[in-house]
């Protein structure tokens, strides 16, 4: 079985996936992450995310899964920079096989797989069993992020996350390679009134009723 699972930054998609994946026993991958671990190559080389493309794609195509491990890859100048990069055909094409092929062999033997992003199901798994569309308010997802920040020990001011937020929202929803947006067939999952524990059991009541009886498709 594949879940994909789309929507904005600070919308609960991450921990939803994850709560979904332990519970189903499935595997797990974080897609956003992948896109902060090759900025991250790009800045420790002292690239610029916003003007080197080639840079970017080289970063890209020289990832590996293990480097999904490193410390720090959820600092906000990453996250930022890892969403400039997102919007490169190059970067994109770098990373969708490795997507893919998790989703279709997961690893440790897990039979299937859960993967968050912003193009899972648009792109990287079309043919997923079940795609949920996590989404919330600005201002939710506004306040969620300044928390986590704060929580972090990170400097925040509400009013740049909600502007950073903003330049976020368009870059992924106006970008020619594969925007942001609700997949053909999704479940869209508002959360603005719902903390982490009313998602998850709302989501899986959409996987109760739509799971497949048979192994799953190849993405």
């Amino acid at each position: 079985m594949i879940i994909a699972i789309d929507g904005p930054s600070a919308a609960g998609k991450g921990t939803l996936a994850r709560k979904l994946a332990a519970a189903l026993d499935l595997a797990y991958l974080d897609t956003g992450t992948i896109y902060r671990a090759a900025a991250a190559k790009m800045l420790d080389a002292g690239a610029d995310p916003g003007r080197d493309a080639e840079a970017a794609g080289q970063a890209a195509r020289a990832l590996v899964l293990a480097e999904l491990s490193r410390p720090g890859l959820r600092e906000e100048n990453i996250s930022q920079a890892a969403s400039q990069i997102a919007t490169i055909p190059s970067v994109r094409a770098a990373l969708l096989d490795l997507q893919r092929d998790f989703a279709s062999r997961p690893p440790e033997g897990k039979k299937g797989a859960v993967l968050d992003g912003r193009d899972i199901g648009t792109v990287v798994c079309p043919q997923a069993d079940i795609k949920i569309f996590v989404t919330a308010s600005p201002e939710a997802r506004a306040a969620r992020r300044h928390k986590e920040l704060l929580d972090r020990g990170e400097a925040s001011i509400y009013a740049r996350v909600v502007q950073d937020m903003e330049a976020r929202d368009a870059r992924d929803s106006t970008r020619g390679a594969a925007p942001m947006k609700p997949a053909p067939g999704a479940f869209v999952l508002d959360t603005s009134a719902l903390d982490a524990d009313a998602a998850f059991a709302a989501a899986m009541k959409i996987v109760a009723a739509h799971r497949p009886s048979s192994p799953a498709r190849k993405p």
